[in-house]
């Protein structure tokens, strides 16, 4: 199979480094709009499979020119190419998935051209990262599991292991991203009835074996497209784990409106930001470097069987990878969407349209190679009660 991968960032690096370690992979694409950058990253992973290719992903022609070499293209991009890279593989024949972004609601775009992947004979998947992504996938899988599901609670976080004063948090993807999660209001369904509440509210506790006292809290984009897969359970709940009173800390930063888009303050005849002052304030407090991260997940999905109350829970903590220096959140994201498309590329999803993860990706067989690449998730079931008749 032959896939290219747009995007030489960490993400692509470590896809590029996953499809090149798969036995059935026997040409990898690299693509960035600096060539030089790509090629730094080829050099960097030694494999003969893996090729650097020069696009410019704003530019269609270039875009089809390179995607029509493979049988799926990995979208590595920031969210913003998210569209046109489904369009073009819609175009040019080619499956296509990509790392999500809900922010402009550019899932639902991706998503509302199934009816044309379906004329064009092609697979497209939105979302295949962690949250959302492999949250998508499990809840999903629990959720084929039941005759009827009621309850999906999730809970993710990207957290260093050795956490540092003041707000003990290290980022793996951008703070811009982290701020719009923690000011935009959070999407949940709780009595059947969708509402949205303020990120960084209800605080709770939240215990995983090795760590210490734990919160989590409602952050935004969670959910996903889980309330339009599942729009008649009772509750559907999203929150992040960090380390104790880092919701209250950022919640007085949300407050003073620090964190807004749209704020500006007059600075001796200027117009400032303070969301950008406060980004450059942060950069050097929260760059994760050489620092140890895990990522910490929870996916619980309980619902009817038979008569019988029933709960699935799927629980995951990854490290980082010492001896490749890849860090958890870039081993937990880029070995999701690479098996993935892995599973499109060799017929196992076969289905052709646009699908969020929950609704094709076999959440058994997923499990089985996240396991394989040293991402272990871990299944239990709880039989609760008998249900009420």
């Amino acid at each position: 199979m032959r896939i290219g991968v747009l995007g030489s960032g960490l993400m692509g690096k470590e896809t590029a480094r996953d499809l090149a370690a798969s036995e059935d992979v026997t040409y990898v694409g690299l693509a960035d709009i600096d060539i030089n950058r790509a090629k730094s990253v080829c050099d960097q992973l030694q494999s003969p499979k893996i090729k650097a290719y020069e696009v410019n992903a704003s530019d269609e022609k270039e875009l089809a020119a390179y995607m029509r070499h493979f049988d799926v293209i990995i979208n590595a991009l920031f969210y913003s190419f998210n569209e046109i890279v489904a369009k073009t593989a819609i175009e040019v024949g080619v499956c296509s998935v990509d790392l999500g972004g809900h922010i402009g609601h550019m899932t639902d775009k991706v998503l509302a051209l199934d009816e044309e992947a379906r004329a064009a004979g092609v697979t497209l998947i939105p979302d295949l990262g962690v949250a959302p992504g492999m949250i998508n996938i499990l809840s999903g899988y629990g959720a084929s599991k039941l005759d009827q599901v009621k309850s999906i609670k999730l809970f993710v976080g990207g957290i260093p292991v050795k956490p540092e004063q003041p707000i003990e948090y290290n980022h793996v993807f951008s703070m811009e991203g982290v701020f719009d999660h923690y000011t935009d209001p959070s999407l949940i369904i709780r009595n059947g009835i969708r509402q949205e509440i303020p990120s960084l509210s209800e605080v709770e506790k939240i215990h995983f074996e090795k760590f210490g006292p734990l919160e989590a809290f409602h952050t935004s984009g969670g959910t996903s497209t889980l309330p339009l897969s599942f729009p008649d359970v009772e509750t559907l709940e999203y929150k992040t784990i960090r380390y104790p009173g880092h919701a209250e800390k950022f919640k007085l930063l949300v407050d003073l409106n620090l964190t807004r888009n749209d704020y500006h303050v007059n600075v001796d005849g200027r117009l400032v930001r303070p969301r950008d002052v406060l980004l450059k304030v942060l950069d050097p407090i929260v760059e994760l470097g050489d620092k140890d991260d895990a990522v910490l997940l929870r996916v619980i999905v309980s619902g009817e069987k038979e008569g019988t109350s029933v709960s699935y829970e799927y629980e995951m903590t990854t490290y980082k990878d010492r001896e490749t220096n890849v860090t958890a959140m870039a081993r937990a994201t880029a070995n999701t969407i690479s098996v993935v498309a892995q599973m499109i590329a060799s017929g196992t999803l076969s289905k052709k349209g646009v699908y969020p993860p929950e609704r094709i990706v076999p959440g058994e067989q997923y499990i089985k190679e996240m396991s394989k690449r040293g991402v272990q998730i871990i299944e239990s079931e709880r039989i609760e009660k008998p249900a009420s008749v």
